[in-house]
């Protein structure tokens, strides 16, 4: 199969003359059809200026529910990390003195600092499962546009929010999966690092050899946890736009990783640096703002006298530093989040166009004609002469016609037919002459 059977060949003479040097037509001559584009992305193997420039216009027509459902995750978020934070500080207040404000030349008490290990232990882990799960939403809302985006069907904030929510459960699994199988080769190394380390410096001669094993043991791991982490990186939109489990959907991005782990790599790389290039340009007039509208009025207060308060203004500056600083932080994550995974999810519809020829199967789908809404409906009075199958499905109770159409008279019973019965044979006439009668 071609890459781009049906889209013409550059090479191929047209109306105005061969073609020239390269393939290429001269002036006047013909000119392959564009790539058939009926949504945001061009139906066609995708390049790096494609995928760049499919990303920026798919973020361009859904900016708006891409940014409610982020700011929807984010405010669930950060209610319920504040809620558990809450909750934590509560069930340990009492022995928070006796730990941070200990009488002097003393110790903190075993009594008081073990709830508090075990409560900051337990408010860590809750809080990552949270914001585990709040990137879960956001990684399959994510495919869920770019799916319509593809189409060039719009879509609203409800469409997206209700096909994250369902397909979060997924996402979750392939990315905790995927952290987990990347990760293993570099938690490996430090298992192995950590031993040798604490062995090294309990002795009675120190060893620096211990301090070079590190980076020997950790370039290969975090090279083959590289080399992993891409060749799973296709999951979470196999997860959504396939309707994958876990396992399947890693497995998928493996298949579809196989013989281009370096083009998705290298694609992957600078879809990361554009992310963030363009997120630090987003936050830096935030920070500016903030770092010099703060510093006129801190300027006006003056030296803080001992013993009185902070200013009003040097507080209301620092406040607003902090709130410019915040908004803007938070508009350049969710920038680079959105950016990076739809990036992500356009090398999965590339990678599919080039192997499964997904560009016929979308033309095929949006040439197919649209399913009826539902049944024609029939009129309560149909005319005498419709035929009676016609009006069966109309019928909700066919042993009681009048209780289903109140309206329609009730039908006549039609005249059943009399029985056939056999003509008796009708006897001939006797029209012989007569017969000589015996003496």
């Amino acid at each position: 199969m071609t890459q781009n059977a049906g889209w013409g060949s550059t090479g191929a003479p047209g109306p105005g003359g061969p073609a020239g040097p390269g393939g290429a037509p001269h002036w006047g001559g013909w000119a392959p059809p564009p790539p058939p584009q009926p949504g945001t992305v061009p139906l066609k193997p995708l390049g790096l200026g494609d995928v760049v420039s499919a990303t920026f216009a798919t973020l361009g027509r859904h900016w708006k529910q891409l940014a409610g459902v982020m700011l929807a995750v984010l405010g669930l978020c950060l209610l319920v990390m504040g809620l558990l934070a809450g909750v934590a500080v509560a069930a340990v207040y009492d022995h928070i003195e006796p730990v941070f404000d200990p009488p002097y030349g003393q110790d903190p008490a075993a009594e008081h600092l073990t709830p508090i290990i075990v409560a900051g232990v337990t408010l860590f882990v809750l809080l990552f499962a949270v914001g585990l799960l709040s990137m879960a939403v956001v990684t399959a809302a994510c495919p869920a546009v770019l799916q319509r985006a593809v189409l060039g069907r719009p879509t609203t904030f409800r469409a997206t929010w209700r096909t994250a929510l369902r397909r979060t459960p997924s996402v979750l699994g392939t990315l905790v999966l995927t952290g987990l199988i990347a990760g293993a080769p570099v938690l490996a190394a430090m298992a192995v690092w950590i031993p040798v380390m604490v062995v090294s410096v309990s002795g009675d001669d120190p060893s620096p050899a211990a301090l070079v094993l590190l980076p020997v043991l950790l370039l290969p791991a975090a090279a083959v946890s590289v080399w992993l982490g891409t060749r799973l990186s296709l999951a979470p939109a196999v997860a959504v736009m396939e309707n994958a489990g876990p396992g399947t959907a890693l497995r998928r991005s493996a298949a579809l990783v196989k013989g281009d782990w370096w083009r998705i790599f290298g694609i992957t790389l600078v879809g990361s640096m554009i992310a963030m290039s363009i997120a630090y340009m987003i936050q830096m007039p935030f920070q500016l703002i903030g770092t010099f509208g703060m510093i006129p009025i801190m300027a006006e207060t003056g030296e803080v006298t001992e013993g009185s308060g902070p200013p009003t203004g040097m507080i209301v500056a620092l406040a607003f530093a902090f709130l410019c600083i915040m908004v803007g932080g938070g508009v350049s994550q969710m920038f680079q989040i959105g950016y990076t995974q739809l990036f992500s999810n356009l090398l999965y519809v590339d990678q599919r166009i080039r192997r499964e020829n997904l560009a016929q199967a979308i033309l095929a789908e949006l040439a197919a004609p649209a399913p009826a809404a539902g049944p024609v409906p029939t009129p309560a009075n149909p005319p005498a002469d419709t035929p009676a199958d016609t009006l069966a499905h109309t019928l909700t109770d066919s042993d009681a016609p009048t209780v289903a159409h109140p309206d329609r008279p009730e039908p006549r019973p039609e005249p059943r037919p009399e029985p056939k019965t056999e003509p008796e044979p009708e006897t001939e006439p006797d029209t012989l002459p007569d017969r000589p009668k015996d003496d």
